[in-house]
C-alpha cells in the first residue's frame, strides 16, 4: 500500500497549502498525497497530489465569519471520519497535516491513531504569537496596551487580529483551544525560511513560547508559493494590455498596489488612494476591487484621474496575477496588504514593500516586516484605518528615490538571495524537509 500524508485545509488556507503538499510529492515522489477540504481546489498542479472535496455543513444562521472557519471542520468531524476510513483501505496513512482552523480534527486522527501535524500558514512569528497565547490570556485575560511575545519585535494590542481583544467571544476561545492543540500534536509546519524569520525559529527551537513546557518539532518549509507562471488565463485582453505597458517601462521603476483576493477599499479611500498616487509622480499599477454597491470603479475616482495619468499609471479591474506581475522587471515597489503569501513573493522577487494592513493578522506582519525583516516601509492610519493621499505619496515617494528606499530595496535583495539558497541542494528548507519526511516515515 503507498505511503500517503492527508492535508486537511480550510477554505481560508486551503490555497496556501497546495504549494506545501506539491512540495511533499516533489521532494518525495513516493509519498502520495491527499489534499480534503471543503473548497474546490484550482488545477492540480501536480499528478502526485489527490484532491477530495467535502461536504459543507449546514451552519448557524448570523454566525461570525471567523468563527465559521473554526465550525465547519468541527461539523464536519464525522465526515472527516469516514474519508480516512475509505483512503487508509488502500493506503497506508502515516500522518494527517491540518491548519489551524481545522484543530478540531485533531480529535478524529488522534481516535484513529494517526500522527497530527499543525500547519501554520503564517510566519514564524505568527507562530510564536499563537503558541504563546495562552501564557498572555491566563495572566490578562486579553491584550491592553504592549505585549511581550518571546522571539518578536514588541507588539501593540492594537496590532494584533481584532478577534484577540474580544475574550469572551467564541472565536477568540477557538484561538486558544487550536493553540493547546498544537502544543499535543507530533510537530508544526510553517511558511518561512530559517534566514527570514531567525529570531522566532530560535525562540521556538529552544522552547521559549511555551515555558514549561516541551515545544513539538518546528519545520520551515516556506515559502509555499508557486513560482510557475499562471497561464490558466490566456493572456488575453486587458491583461495583455497591462503587460505590455509594463514591458514599455523603465526598470524597477512602477509600484504595484494589490491588497489579496479579500482586500477591498472604500469609495473614499480609493478616491483618496488615487489622489496619493498622482501626485507622487511615480508610475503604478493598481489592481482595483469594486466596494460593495458600487460596480463602476471609474467613477468613484477623482475628475479626470485617467486622462491626466495615463501616461504614469494602469489600472487593473478585479484579481491581477501578482506573481507575474511581481516578477516583471519594471516593478521596484509593491504596496501590500501583508498577508504572508505576498510577503513571501515579494521577497521571492526582490521587491520591496509598503505594508498596508487590512485585516486578520496583517497589522501583526507589518510589524515584523517593517520593524524585524526590514523589507518594508509602514502606512500612518487613522483610527479607523483611513490613510490620508499625503500619507501615501509620501511613502511611495520614499520607497522609489530616497536613501532610505535604496536601504530597504537592497534588504529584499538579500532576502530573495536566501530564499533561493533555502530551497536549493542542502538549504534551510530542504533540511527542514527531510527531517519532516524522516519523523513522518519513521512515525
Amino acid at each position: 500500500m503507498a505511503e500517503t500524508i492527508l492535508v486537511y485545509a480550510s477554505s481560508e488556507h486551503l490555497n496556501s497549502m497546495l504549494p506545501l503538499a506539491v512540495s511533499i510529492t516533489k521532494h518525495h515522489p513516493s509519498i502520495s498525497v491527499v489534499v480534503l477540504s471543503t473548497t474546490a481546489a484550482a488545477a492540480a498542479a501536480s499528478s502526485s497530489v489527490t484532491y477530495r472535496r467535502l461536504p459543507t455543513p449546514a451552519l448557524p444562521p448570523n454566525s461570525d465569519p471567523v468563527e465559521q472557519f473554526f465550525e465547519i471542520p468541527r461539523l464536519n468531524n464525522p465526515k472527516l471520519r469516514e474519508a480516512i476510513e475509505e483512503i487508509s483501505k488502500e493506503s497506508n496513512i502515516k500522518a494527517i497535516i491540518i491548519d489551524v482552523f481545522c484543530y478540531s480534527a485533531f480529535e478524529v486522527s488522534a481516535a484513529v491513531g494517526i500522527p497530527t501535524y499543525f500547519c501554520n500558514t503564517t510566519g514564524a512569528f505568527g507562530l510564536c504569537l499563537l503558541l504563546h497565547w495562552p501564557f498572555v490570556h491566563e495572566i490578562t485575560s486579553g491584550a491592553d496596551g504592549n505585549i511581550e511575545i518571546p522571539g518578536c519585535p514588541l507588539l501593540h494590542s492594537l496590532d494584533l487580529p481584532k478577534v484577540l481583544l474580544f475574550p469572551r467571544s467564541n472565536s477568540y476561545k477557538h484561538f486558544v483551544d487550536a493553540s493547546i492543540n498544537m502544543r499535543k500534536s507530533a510537530g508544526i509546519i510553517v511558511n518561512t525560511y530559517h534566514a527570514l524569520e531567525f529570531r522566532a525559529m530560535e525562540a521556538l527551537a529552544n522552547g521559549l513560547c511555551v515555558p514549561g513546557a516541551a515545544t513539538p518539532p518546528v519545520y520551515s518549509l516556506g515559502p509555499f508559493i508557486n513560482t510557475e507562471k499562471d497561464s490558466s488565463s490566456g493572456g488575453g485582453g486587458a491583461e495583455a494590455e497591462c503587460f505590455r505597458w509594463l514591458d514599455l517601462q523603465p526598470m524597477k521603476s512602477v509600484v504595484f498596489l494589490c491588497f489579496g483576493r479579500r482586500g477591498v477599499l472604500s469609495a473614499q479611500q480609493l478616491k483618496e488612494t488615487a489622489v496619493g498616487l498622482e501626485n507622487s509622480g511615480c508610475r503604478f499599477l493598481w489592481a482595483v476591487r469594486s466596494p460593495p454597491g458600487n460596480p463602476d470603479v471609474e467613477a468613484l475616482l477623482p475628475e479626470g484621474f485617467l486622462e491626466r495619468t495615463k501616461d504614469k499609471g494602469i489600472l487593473w479591474k478585479g484579481y491581477a496575477p501578482q506573481m507575474e506581475v511581481l516578477s516583471h522587471e519594471s516593478v521596484g515597489g509593491f504596496v501590500t496588504h501583508c498577508g504572508q503569501g505576498s510577503l513571501l513573493e515579494a521577497v521571492w522577487f526582490g521587491v520591496p514593500m509598503i505594508g498596508w494592513p487590512l485585516y486578520a493578522e496583517q497589522r501583526v506582519n507589518r510589524v515584523f516586516m517593517v520593524e524585524e525583516m526590514k523589507v518594508a516601509l509602514p502606512l500612518e492610519e487613522a483610527e479607523d484605518g483611513f490613510v490620508t493621499a499625503a500619507e501615501l505619496e509620501k511613502r511611495v515617494r520614499e520607497l522609489m528615490d530616497s536613501k532610505t528606499g535604496t536601504e530597504v530595496r537592497r534588504r529584499v535583495t538579500e532576502m530573495k538571495h536566501s530564499a533561493a539558497a533555502a530551497v536549493a541542494k542542502g538549504g534551510s528548507t530542504v533540511v527542514a524537509m527531510e527531517k519532516f519526511i524522516e519523523a513522518v516515515i519513521g512515525s
